[in-house]
């Protein structure tokens, strides 16, 4: 059973008991404005990432589509707040990589992202690099980084964007498929990171590629892998993870649309296809080229498929970090 028939019947079944109804006509939808919202700041990642798909869309379903911003507790608040709401068309949520796995590590998450939406459409993906600061660290490639790290276990220290972060996350997974120990330095946010790291506070850091590869290409730091499938176009000598020794080592955050489980499919497809169309603009495409990102056209179902995946993987991660949130 497909990841969209599975939700569809979970979908049922949640109907026929206690909770709002499906409105009777879902054809007529949209009558007013929709709201996506996204559970973070204005100005991440996700909230850029949507704004131009937001403008793109709302014009072809001719009404206002607004971003509302509810942020707090890793994400956890808004999503909790779109899982919650009437499984009509007018509110949806802008999701990440993080919130896949944030009930693991949150235990008053107050949602199951499996359970309480469905997978409408990927906005795109945006790959990580490990970067270090060559004034700190002197390796020449991830070999030797590697090498260094088994000689003098917790001598080199690692940032993060946070704990419980994706990059947080990664330094574990990291470490384990290394069989090295390295030193967390958790941050509020990728930005004072990225600071510390161009200062020579810490050592190292998975960092976007958008983010660094200016900073790499200048000779300030140090990209040593991609953590991708592919590379990047962005820092096209710099070798993947597995290309450098490092098999099936892979991490970007990606972004996407989602919708109350109940949500009808008219509306559903209706949605996906404004995004494909908005995805496939040009200036969408040149907006997205700035940042490194993946433009993702693919359909509702192979998008839940890749969600399900998602879970089960980053959860199963989350799990052995151990990291748990108040």
């Amino acid at each position: 059973m497909s990841s969209i028939a599975r939700r569809s019947l979970l979908g049922g079944l949640m109907a026929a008991g206690a909770g709002p109804m499906v409105p009777a006509r879902a054809s007529d939808w949209p009558t007013r404005t929709v709201s996506w919202i996204v559970p973070f700041p204005a100005g991440g990642g996700s909230d850029m990432f949507s704004r131009p798909i937001a403008a793109r869309v709302s014009e072809a379903i001719g009404e206002s589509v607004v971003i509302d911003n509810r942020s707090g507790a890793g994400g956890t608040v808004g999503t909790a707040v779109a899982a919650r709401a009437a499984p009509d068309g007018y509110t949806m949520l802008v999701g990440d990589t993080g919130l896949v796995y944030a009930p693991t590590i949150y235990p008053r998450a107050g949602f199951d992202f499996l359970r309480d939406f469905a997978p409408i459409a990927a906005f795109g993906r945006v790959p990580y690099a490990l970067v270090i600061n060559p004034a700190r660290i002197d390796a020449a490639n991830l070999e030797a980084f590697i090498e260094m790290a088994k000689k003098a276990p917790g001598s080199i220290d690692i940032g993060s964007a946070g704990l419980g972060t994706v990059t947080h996350l990664a330094i574990g997974l990291f470490e384990g498929r290394a069989g090295i120990k390295l030193t967390h330095v958790p941050y509020r946010g990728g930005a004072p990171m990225l600071q510390d790291l161009l200062a020579g506070q810490i050592g190292a850091a998975f960092v976007l590629v958008s983010a660094v590869a200016g900073a790499v290409r200048s000779g300030k730091l140090r990209a040593l892998a991609v953590i991708n499938r592919r590379r990047d176009v962005q820092l096209p000598d710099v070798p993947t993870a597995h290309e450098a020794g490092l098999a099936d080592f892979r991490m970007t955050t990606w972004f996407g649309l989602f919708a109350p489980i109940r949500t009808p499919d008219v509306v559903l497809d209706r949605i996906h296809a404004a995004v494909q169309r908005a995805l496939g603009s040009d200036e969408v495409k040149r907006l997205w080229a700035e940042q490194g990102a993946k433009v993702e056209l693919e359909s509702r179902a192979d998008f839940a498929n890749f969600i399900d995946r998602e879970v089960e993987r980053w959860t199963r991660i989350a799990k052995a970090a151990n990291v748990q949130m108040e």
